[in-house]
């Protein structure tokens, strides 16, 4: 069979990509895992709202990725590019973020109790919880310590 190679990722997988990205809804767990099985992209992808708790995300690619409201409990996302990712109101509660990159991502109102981010990079990006939120969640990138925020007082 005839392959033609576009930037690495060969035509074929190319267009089953593009036909996931134009679907009106959400992508499915399961269709999150088969691309991921196939070791495709998730890049501006819409997840939002999807159940993809305990999934490995490790060294994957999900720039400018939508995955507000997505529960994600328990998921790695060790060395994976978040940049830009919208993780607005999503449930991380002990994700892992090592060596992730979150630049411009935004995390407002989303549960990181538990989260590790040691040696992530997180160049401006949209931190929940405030100042105090946001001193605890820069410690764990330097020492890796999990986070936890309920014992801090919002007030």
């Amino acid at each position: 069979m005839f392959e033609r190679r576009v930037g690495g990722i060969d035509a074929f997988r190319l267009r089953i990509v593009r036909e996931l990205m134009s679907q009106d809804k959400p992508l499915t767990r399961k269709q999150v895992q088969d691309l991921l099985r196939k070791k495709q992209t998730l890049d501006s992808l819409d997840l939002r709202g999807a159940n993809l708790a305990g999934i490995i995300f490790d060294g994957v690619s999900l720039r400018w990725t939508k995955l507000a409201e997505a529960n994600m409990g328990g998921c790695s996302f060790k060395k994976a590019d978040l940049t830009g990712a919208s993780l607005w109101n999503a449930e991380l509660p002990n994700a892992v973020f090592e060596n992730a990159i979150l630049d411009e991502a935004d995390l407002d109102l989303a549960n990181l109790e538990g989260c590790s981010f040691k040696g992530a990079r997180m160049r401006k990006a949209i931190l929940p919880h405030g100042t105090r939120g946001t001193e605890r969640i820069m410690d764990s990138v330097k020492t890796g310590t999990p986070v936890h925020f309920q014992a801090m007082k919002l007030s």
